[in-house]
């Protein structure tokens, strides 16, 4: 299995802008937009166990973020989310790299977890669906961009492209 990550943030395509509604609206909360952090390309080689014969498949999996209008939690319970993450950082990596490989690293320092729902909105701090390695730079970026989603601008409240890179 080889993993290859496509870093954003990009609009979201109707797809996710579709779902994002979909979710906001389950929790009565106003959709105010939509980030696209990344897309997650799995590929496999292998041999069918009946059949001696090669086989190649792939997939991917688009990881976005739904800004709905979450209220914010005080910074001191913010705090006591961020060592919660603390507490399991080093764990959560291992058992991610068993799934998906090794954990990026960039030099001797390995890449920070981006909690897709950011703990200041509420989001939980060691669920393993909440958090995706991210490059130094895109974590920065991200972290300037989620207030502009969660604000409504654009482009985050607008549709996007179905895909907005290329792989070649």
């Amino acid at each position: 299995m080889k993993t290859t990550l496509f870093y954003g943030p990009w609009q979201c395509r109707r797809e996710f802008m579709n779902n994002c509604q979909k979710e906001c609206a389950r929790e009565s909360l106003p959709l105010k937009g939509c980030m696209w952090l990344a897309d997650f390309k799995f590929d496999w080689e292998g041999s069918l166990v009946l059949l001696p014969v090669p086989v190649e498949a792939g997939s991917r999996y688009g990881i976005y973020h739904c800004c709905c209008d979450y209220p914010t939690l005080p910074k001191v319970k913010k705090e006591v989310e961020r060592k919660k993450w603390d507490g399991i950082r080093e764990s959560f990596r291992q058992k991610w790299s068993k799934k998906f490989g090794e954990w990026p690293e960039e030099g001797d320092m390995s890449w920070p977890g981006h909690h897709i729902r950011d703990l200041w909105h509420g989001g939980d701090p060691v669920d393993p669906n909440n958090i995706i390695p991210a490059q130094p730079a895109v974590h920065d970026e991200y972290g300037r961009q989620y207030p502009g989603c969660y604000a409504g601008q654009a482009p985050w409240n607008t549709v996007g492209p179905d895909r907005p890179y290329t792989d070649n």
